[in-house]
């Protein structure tokens, strides 16, 4: 039967013609004509109606439109798979009586026809699991449709691999005897890969010289450094996880809703010169101006990179170092595209230490398969505009916080000169009592008639008259570091610079890289809680937190600014001025007991009174929103605190 019409205008005639055969259909097939399951965008599958209300409820709220092999309604998954596989294509279904009540098999099978050119094994690899009954003479699951929906409770709720491989085999053990239940995590992911879940294990250098891939692929050794790539028994010291992103676009295409996402920012985005995405940033125009063919299609893609170190064991102690790169799709309205189902973990970079500066050879597959989207491109299927396009992606930025970025973007952000912006320029002091470089050539960035910059005392004890550096875009970087070759890996670290420019980014390798405006974004929230933590770990003294104190007040009296606050000798001890931020004890309980009576929505942020030690008088376990609350809501200068 011609599924055409579901797709139609629900005021159309071949909507309703759809309709009433859909009806016919279902009354046919079913036992009961009276409960009838729904498939309307209301119900979803959910509620049993009579005929009438079945017809009444698909004319006003409209069909589901993935439901295309109606099995909720008497119709054989054989029969379908055997009218939707194209004719050309060699595979034949297994051919079985029974009638499975799957909705994920029609999805499976759009799928494969997508990438069959790619594995042509895998139509008759997944047929096969689809068709094949969890036992025999079970008629609700098969061995395909059983797996994916363990797999969706497991990411679902958290479950680590070990508990799901428990799960399996205690299921495995209260099935029949013939069932056909994977009973190890190994197996029912290696059962999954053939759908698109798939990855590719890449042995590494353990000294982060090289991936053994391409040319090294049948080397034992790097030859530089001479470190076997195998422990014992040919077990790789080192592996990293590379999941491929371009089948992930093209399922994410096939998905109606998914595609219509996709192209939010042409279509639906508000255009009133406010910034509320980063499709009202200067640079998107700017990419809108340079590449008007990429821009000509609203479907391609602009993406984010974020990495950063995790410590995936949860031992705060421990410097275990584990790196997750993950994409964002900026295409998506604000609202979803910092949505877990939409942020894709494209590789795992693993520990125990970090990659450093050698991340490079690490990110090396995937930008090649960037750099083949934005080349070549793809094609794909748009299950919204129901029609195959060539589809390309560009890099439009990473988001990390600092110290990352050094790593990402080549610059040495250590030493005097860590600015990347003022580089050779960067005004920095070196405190003698502190031990550690500190930058004060910040007001320079305010507009020159900022009031601050006339503020002596409140500062470094001078005005500000300079201007702002001009800043460095793509190009002029770009000329700073193509001439450089370094040698990546450990062994090699001590040949690198130490200030300034260190390495030729591999995201200079992506033609349009040295055009953006802005290649690096720092995450605000990260170093928000960085400040936060300063913050209010001065004003309630905590030790260790604390940004004050006798070694900071004696490179005060070095510089000779804040005189009265410098140490005072009384007898033997010395004795600290209290300064404008210096809170008593009296005063923290008050602090702290204010803090603790906050009260908040639900969802607005964490419990804020969980978050406070009345016995330490401190705050702890803060999340990053956490902080961010306290410091944009209920910390601004406008609350007033009223210590009897």
């Amino acid at each position: 039967m011609d599924r055409k019409w579901m797709f139609a205008s629900r005021l159309s005639k071949e909507y309703e013609d759809g309709v009433k055969e859909f009806r016919r259909f279902a009354v046919e097939h079913a036992k009961n004509p009276s409960r009838i399951i729904c498939p309307c965008l209301q119900c979803c599958h959910l509620k049993v109606v009579n005929a009438d209300e079945l017809e009444e409820h698909l004319i006003c709220n409209g069909i589901d439109k993935s439901y295309s092999c109606w099995t909720k309604h008497g119709e054989n998954i054989k029969n379908h798979i055997n009218n939707d596989v194209h004719d050309n294509t060699s595979y034949t279904p297994i051919e079985t009586d029974t009638t499975y009540e799957l909705d994920d098999v029609e999805e499976i099978v759009n799928v494969i026809e997508e990438d069959m050119r790619d594995c042509p094994q895998m139509f008759d690899r997944l047929t096969t699991d689809a068709k094949t009954p969890l036992y025999n003479g079970c008629t609700s699951f098969t061995r395909l449709s059983t797996v994916l929906k363990l797999f969706n409770l497991k990411a679902r709720n958290g479950w680590s691999d070990t508990s799901f491989t428990e799960l399996l085999s205690l299921i495995k053990d209260m099935l029949p005897n013939d069932n056909v239940l994977p009973s190890r995590m190994y197996d029912a992911r290696k059962m999954l890969s053939s759908i698109g879940m798939s990855y590719e294990k890449i042995h590494a250098c353990p000294n982060d010289c090289i991936l053994f891939r391409n040319e090294y692929a049948p080397l034992d050794k790097y030859p530089k450094c001479m470190t076997s790539r195998y422990k014992k028994n040919l077990v790789p010291s080192k592996v990293v996880w590379y999941f491929p992103i371009i089948p992930r676009f093209r399922r994410m295409y096939r998905n109606e809703e998914d595609a219509k996402n996709l192209r939010w920012h042409a279509d639906e985005r508000i255009r009133d010169g406010k910034h509320r995405h980063p499709a009202d940033s200067p640079q998107w125009a700017k990419v809108d101006h340079d590449y008007p063919k990429f821009r000509k299609e609203p479907r391609n893609l602009c993406l984010a990179l974020s990495t950063d170190g995790i410590n995936p064991h949860g031992i705060q102690s421990n410097s275990h170092s584990t790196w997750p790169v993950v994409m964002i799709i900026y295409n998506l309205p604000p609202w979803l595209c910092m949505k877990r189902k939409f942020m894709m973990l494209s590789m795992l970079i693993p520990g125990p230490k970090q990659p450093g500066n050698d991340i490079d050879i690490y990110l090396a597959p995937l930008i090649e398969d960037l750099k083949d989207m934005w080349n070549e491109g793809v094609e794909v299927y748009d299950g919204y505009r129901e029609e195959s396009f060539t589809l390309r992606a560009m890099l439009f930025g990473t988001i990390n916080d600092f110290p990352a970025y050094g790593n990402l973007s080549g610059y040495s952000i250590k030493g005097k000169c860590a600015c990347p912006i003022c580089e050779d320029n960067t005004d920095w002091v070196r405190l003698e009592h502190g031990k550690k470089n500190v930058f004060l050539g910040h007001r320079r960035f305010l507009p020159s008639m900022h009031h601050h910059r006339g503020w002596r005392k409140a500062f470094n004890g001078m005005t500000e008259e300079r201007r702002a550096p001009e800043l460095l875009y793509g190009d002029k970087v770009f000329e700073k570091v193509k001439d450089i070759n370094i040698k990546f890996g450990k062994p090699f670290a001590r040949d690198l610079v130490t200030s300034g420019w260190k390495k030729k980014s591999i995201f200079f390798d992506l033609p349009y890289w040295k055009s953006l405006y802005v290649r690096h974004f720092l995450d605000v929230m990260h170093i928000e809680k960085n400040v936060f933590d300063s913050v209010i770990g001065t004003l309630l003294n905590v030790p260790g937190k604390s940004k004050d104190g006798f070694k900071a007040r004696l490179d005060l009296v070095q510089m000779g600014i804040r005189t009265e606050l410098a140490p005072i000798k009384k007898g033997k001890r010395q004795y600290l001025p209290p300064a404008a931020h210096t809170l008593s004890r009296k005063e923290k309980i008050v602090f702290c007991k204010f803090l603790q009576g906050v009260k908040v929505l639900e969802g607005y942020s964490s419990n804020i009174r969980n978050l406070v030690s009345m016995k330490d008088l401190k705050l702890i376990g803060l999340k990053s929103h956490d902080c961010h609350v306290m410091m944009e809501h209920l910390l601004p200068k406008r609350h007033t605190f009223h210590f009897a």
